[in-house]
């Protein structure tokens, strides 16, 4: 999952982000000099094209809002359509999530992840996918829970969780390490085998598979230990996106930074709309 910004992050064009804004500077002072046009966008770097600047914070929070603009719309009109007609709920459930699913691996394995076309392509199928997984949680799995409410929890613990993870990181309580990123991803690499293992299991014991979605202690322990996790991939987006702008990349380079907060931030709805429903169904 983290895959998603680790190759914008060992791109050694991006080096060099205070040396390049002095050279820069200089560069504008010598022009002058040579009776040459002044390069007027302040975020230019040597080499790059006139016009060209390096990814600001500005970028990251524009992008970021864009690519969860399109997924809450595309959310709302899974959900509305959904709930016209029910039968609607697993083709669009099954559309979402593999075809998000293969944009992702696109993007990741072919270093796409600045092209705004894939992470925008994303975010509407993933739309689809958190529309019609919504109200099948809301209205199919809980009991004596208005749908509102419910999603509206998982809504707020997800943007919760979110706004706890960035205090943290800004704080400095948690520093992203190279050991932190190693033990968190075997973590990920864990609870995917076990996700994996617990689907092969299920089709020898009608579905029910190792406990880990069956709504029991079990079930709840593994919820948590996902929100767990998903809570500590922000920091590894915080710092590569701090990374980034440190390192002066393009300004396109926003584009991988809204993916892999997406990404997250889909897991984690998911995971704690989840874990509500296990305290709300029968």
């Amino acid at each position: 999952m983290r895959g998603v910004l680790r190759d914008n992050q060992k791109n050694g064009g991006y080096a060099g982000f205070g040396s390049g804004m002095a050279g820069a500077g200089q560069g504008a002072v010598m022009g002058q000099q040579l009776g040459q046009p002044q390069q007027t966008d302040p975020y230019a770097r040597p080499g790059q094209p006139v016009g060209a600047r390096s990814m600001t914070i500005d970028d990251v929070v524009t992008k970021t809002a864009s690519t969860l603009g399109v997924l809450i719309v595309t959310a709302l009109i899974s959900y509305f359509l959904i709930h016209q007609n029910e039968g609607l709920a697993m083709p669009l459930l099954l559309v979402g999530g593999l075809g998000g699913f293969v944009l992702v691996m696109i993007a990741t394995f072919g270093r796409k992840q600045d092209n705004p076309a894939i992470v925008l392509s994303y975010a509407a199928l993933e739309g689809l996918f958190v529309g019609a997984i919504s109200f099948v949680f809301a209205n199919y799995v809980v009991v004596g829970v208005s749908a509102g409410m419910l999603i509206g929890q998982a809504v707020l613990g997800t943007f919760g969780v979110f706004g706890g993870m960035l205090i943290v990181y800004k704080t400095g309580a948690i520093r992203v390490t190279p050991r932190f990123t190693r033990m968190l991803f075997a973590g990920l690499v864990g609870v995917i085998v076990l996700i994996l293992a617990n689907l092969v299991v299920g089709f020898f014991n009608g579905g029910e598979g190792l406990g880990l979605r069956s709504g029991g202690p079990i079930a709840i322990i593994f919820s948590l230990v996902c929100i767990g996790l998903a809570a500590f991939c922000f920091l590894i987006d915080f710092d590569s996106a701090d990374r980034l702008i440190r390192a002066g990349a393009p300004a396109k380079a926003a584009w991988g930074i809204a993916l892999g907060l997406t990404v997250t931030l889909v897991w984690l709805y998911v995971e704690i709309l989840r874990l509500l429903s296990y305290f709300n169904s029968d």
